[in-house]
């Protein structure tokens, strides 16, 4: 094992659990920590399970790097607060969950008073991509970024990582790069609701199997639709019902704040509202391809709203000013 890409991820859940299968199959070494006890296969692929974020500071060397990968919100206060109490002043920790920029830039004033260094880590590409390559978005100062950076290219792609720009930078790029996720989207959902309501019938898989092959639309989006008309031609599976942890409603609040109109991803948002109890045609494609990239629900789920309501702990930030 490569120990000096050694790294520590908490939560090793659909993500953290993905990019640990991704490192330990590249020779990094992985300590890991979850609530519900480490998955089985990744303790027999060489995960080193850990039950206290204090055994951090004797399982990696200085400076360490631990990845964090829970809900944003007080999960990840709490987890934080645990990792920083076991680490030593040069340490970086990331958080590569969805939390709001503005927190990101509030706990890296925290932690530098403590002499420990934080990245806020973008993470985009969905489970597949957490285990085959990921696209990393740091925020941070360079030396915090520079300590993480080779590691994350390894785990990424080939062109999957970017140093995005100061504290807060990197979740505030991830946040508009799912706001662009929810437009699109919510466009191809209604071509489909199009295609699905003309007066004759229409070859619905074999039409998205075309775009996927050298249409001007071919995209992993339009791939996962198409695999998913495979399956299930009439898309009876999911519901109506459009399930988020709501961190592009932020990216609303950013936008009207500085005064930049975003009226597409807005009327995503709100279209994604209009669809919980809906039985549209758009929005069931939604939720499959929704599906298709994270494993998002088919429908409500508690953890998800409760995330949404809670994900963001402080007031929309403005710089400048307080808070």
């Amino acid at each position: 094992m490569n120990d000096q890409q050694a790294i520590g991820i908490v939560g090793l859940g659909r993500i953290g659990g993905g990019l640990a299968r991704n490192a330990l199959g590249k020779g990094i070494r992985v300590v890991g920590q979850t609530r519900s006890g480490a998955p089985a296969e990744l303790v027999q692929a060489g995960l080193e399970e850990i039950r206290d974020a204090a055994d951090f500071r004797q399982r990696l060397a200085p400076p360490r790097r631990v990845l964090l990968y829970v809900p944003a919100g007080p999960a990840t206060e709490t987890v934080l607060d645990q990792v920083a109490a076991a680490l030593e002043p040069g340490d970086v920790i990331a958080d590569g969950g969805n939390a709001y920029w503005g927190d990101s830039i509030r706990r890296h004033s925290r932690l530098a008073e403590r002499g420990l260094r934080f990245v806020d880590l973008g993470t985009s590409g969905g489970i597949p991509g957490a285990e085959a390559g990921a696209c990393f978005m740091a925020g941070g100062e360079r030396e915090a970024v520079a300590a993480l950076e080779p590691v994350l290219r390894t785990l990424a792609v080939p062109g999957g990582f970017v140093h995005a720009g100061p504290p807060g930078a990197g979740h505030f790029v991830k946040l508009v790069h799912n706001g662009i996720e929810f437009g699109m989207l919510q466009a191809i959902a209604e071509g489909y609701g199009l295609l699905r309501h003309w007066h004759a019938p229409l070859d619905l898989p074999g039409t998205l199997e075309c775009w996927r092959h050298g249409s001007v639309v071919r995209s992993w989006l339009i791939d996962l639709l198409a695999e998913a008309l495979r399956q299930d031609p009439g898309l009876e599976k999911p519901s109506a019902y459009i399930e988020d942890t709501g961190e592009v409603n932020w990216l609303v609040m950013d936008a009207m704040r500085m005064e930049v109109p975003i009226p597409v991803i807005a009327q995503s948002v709100m279209q994604l509202f209009a669809s919980r109890g809906a039985a549209a045609e758009a929005a069931k494609a939604i939720v499959q391809m929704r599906h298709g990239f994270g494993g998002h629900p088919f429908g409500p789920e508690e953890s998800v709203a409760q995330e949404r309501r809670e994900g963001r702990l402080g007031e929309i930030f403005r710089p400048g000013g307080k808070g």
